[in-house]
């Protein structure tokens, strides 16, 4: 199954599984920090893509900061609900279906004073070559001095302990219930394959179920900088989380990342 199927198939489940309000409350202050020094010289209001915005959430949380936000996504559905969000937000955002390696095509060179790429979307970019291509891309869609921050989780944890499980989400809406269950797979070539597990009951019937999979590139701390050292990115800063925590490859469960295009 492609990436592009897969988020596709996840779409309409995507923000019950994604506890929105308690993740933009720790998430944003340090992103609207981070973010509100990256317009350089332009002036005016800091523009800011959200690359893999999915449903839209972190760009239109960051429009309602007074950030002037764009969005690109892979899958053609979760654009489409990222624009009914926006739109029930009362927020203007700019939507455009458009995956790694195609944002500069899509919305023209140094058109942003940021980027965000959150929610371990760039491991889904699958070798080294690609890796080069999308870096290199997302350099080419901000203007001299942009911030790109990047949210991985730490892999260098994860494949040290082979840690296959990750703790499960349940939504409840009415009688009806949504318990999402996520595991690794450790494949023989170095890649991950990551599985949901989606176990739906409406009504209080029975669950139906269903697996989503896809697959990624662990790619660990070290080789990613060196990337965006190679990609001419400079003043590359790691943390643990979207709180700014100190990065620990023991025990941070993600792995984020800083630099100045």
């Amino acid at each position: 199954m492609s990436d592009t199927n897969a988020y596709d198939q996840f779409s309409e489940d995507y923000d019950r599984f994604v506890n929105w309000k308690a993740r933009l409350s720790l998430e944003i202050p340090f992103l609207a920090s981070e973010l509100s020094t990256s317009a350089g010289e332009t002036g005016g209001n800091v523009s800011v893509l959200d690359a893999a915005c999915g449903t839209g959430h972190h760009a239109i949380a960051l429009a309602a900061h007074g950030f002037e936000c764009a969005g690109a996504d892979l899958s053609a559905k979760m654009i489409e609900i990222a624009r009914k969000n926006a739109q029930a937000a009362n927020q203007d955002i700019h939507f455009l279906t458009a995956g790694f390696g195609q944002l500069s095509q899509a919305f023209g060179e140094q058109s942003f004073d940021g980027l965000i790429c959150l929610g371990n979307s760039l491991p889904h970019v699958l070798d080294e070559p690609s890796m080069i291509e999308t870096l290199a891309d997302f350099k080419a869609v901000l203007r001299t001095g942009g911030k790109l921050i990047i949210q991985n989780r730490n892999f260098d944890s994860v494949t040290k302990d082979q840690n296959r499980w990750m703790d499960p989400q349940i939504y409840r809406e009415g009688d009806s219930t949504w318990i999402f269950i996520r595991f690794y797979d450790f494949d023989e070539d170095g890649l991950i394959t990551f599985n949901i597990l989606i176990l739906s009951s409406q009504g209080g019937d029975s669950f139906d179920q269903q697996v989503i999979s896809t697959r990624l590139w662990p790619v660990k701390k070290e080789k990613l900088v060196q990337l965006l050292e190679l990609a001419e990115f400079s003043s590359i800063h790691t943390y643990g989380d979207l709180q700014g925590s100190p990065f620990s490859i023991v025990s941070s469960g993600n792995l984020v990342i800083t630099a100045i295009a």
